[in-house]
């Protein structure tokens, strides 16, 4: 299995300085190759391979761009896989054509494929043009050392992402029954509501610091562009952005091992995020919630556990079913929070009736049992 570690790490200011240089070089030939294979399929209609870049890079760019020589060569071809990467996940995915990187990102990031090296017993890492950085190793790990990426976050933080190859497979599928599936229905009252009955209140991070970011946005707006004030400014703003993002990710985090640790499958309904989103009454409060991210973290720890996620479609009226007697409630609107089944009298919570109703139909399409 994979499995990527995130450290805090603490340059020196010269090895912040060496650091600054590999994210310039690296964007540098990220920009380039990307306007090599935009150029090329213009005028021919081909795509330029990654390996004939690498040819032009290494005869032509380098030796026109003597300060390249000084940046560790296997971060710059790194960069040309991640063009390729992205044309690739372009054409497959259509999530959106590649675009050019900014010097003025305030989050910069570039790779190191090998050559480097992990001292558990001194916190440190040596890095190829670098030296040796001081980390908080907090969490040992064993097996291959694949990609590192150095990474600066927008309040100036350095960060390193090493990926682990454990040799270890991924869990056989464990075979699951109606009483070890629990569904859950995903909301903004409360985040996730479960066909048990138990309600997860959404903390709502982003709303409860919505009035000091406002004050900080205007802060920053009145600071004249470029000034060290400007930047003082927008650094605090930062703060606070990143607050609420490590507050929802530890959220998350916890809630989904949870689930996944007391159940042997998880049934969710199939949502269209970014469609949702286009509603600008409900934007803020569905961003601030994060189902998506959250969704991500269910997938990958029942991979790692050998659980499994079933789904429904997104146009199944897991709300508007009475999960007793199956009476469909057309009249039922989006401020109807509890109902009563015209045919068995019964008396639904909305988002409990929700969350049993995508239980049900998930393990309808799977003929109760998923392997």
């Amino acid at each position: 299995m994979l499995k990527a570690y995130k450290y805090r790490i603490y340059p020196t200011k010269d090895q912040e300085e060496l650091i600054k240089v590999h994210f310039g070089a690296c964007r540098f030939i990220y920009n380039w190759a990307l306007e090599q294979k935009i150029k090329t399929y213009q005028q021919s209609n081909k795509s330029i391979s990654r390996f004939d870049l690498q040819k032009i890079l290494v005869h032509e760019v380098k030796p026109a761009n003597i300060w390249l020589k000084t940046i560790n060569s296997q971060a710059l071809l790194a960069s040309l896989v991640n063009v390729e990467s992205a044309f690739t996940k372009f054409f497959r995915e259509k999530t959106g054509f590649p675009s050019f990187k900014s010097r003025k990102n305030p989050v910069q990031s570039f790779q190191f494929p090998q050559h480097y090296t992990v001292d558990f017993d001194t916190n440190t890492i040596k890095l190829p043009k670098i030296g040796e950085v001081k980390a908080v190793l907090h969490k040992r790990f064993e097996g291959t050392m694949k990609t590192a990426t150095i990474s600066k976050s927008s309040t100036g933080k350095y960060f390193i992402s090493i990926l682990v190859d454990d040799g270890k497979e991924l869990p056989d599928k464990q075979k699951i029954s109606e009483s070890n599936v629990i569904g859950i229905d995903v909301g903004i009252k409360d985040f996730a509501v479960l066909s048990n009955g138990e309600k997860v209140e959404n903390p709502k991070y982003l709303k409860n610091s919505l009035k000091r970011m406002k004050c900080l946005q205007k802060r920053v707006s009145k600071k004249v562009k470029g000034s060290n004030n400007r930047n003082k400014a927008r650094k605090h703003l930062s703060k606070i952005h990143e607050t609420i993002s490590n507050q929802r990710t530890n959220f998350q985090h916890q809630l989904s091992s949870k689930l996944i640790s007391e159940n042997q499958a998880i049934s969710l309904e199939t949502l269209n995020v970014k469609g949702i989103v286009k509603n600008h009454c409900l934007a803020q409060s569905i961003s601030d919630a994060g189902w998506g991210s959250f969704v991500t973290k269910l997938e990958y720890k029942a991979e790692w556990l050998g659980k499994t996620i079933l789904r429904i479609g997104r146009f199944e009226p897991s709300s508007k079913l009475c999960n007793v007697c199956g009476y469909h409630n057309s009249n039922l609107t989006l401020k109807d929070r509890d109902w009563i089944c015209p045919d068995c009298k019964t008396k639904h919570d909305r988002d409990v009736n929700a969350a049993i109703n995508i239980k049900k139909f998930s393990l309808q399409d799977q003929n109760l049992i998923v392997i």
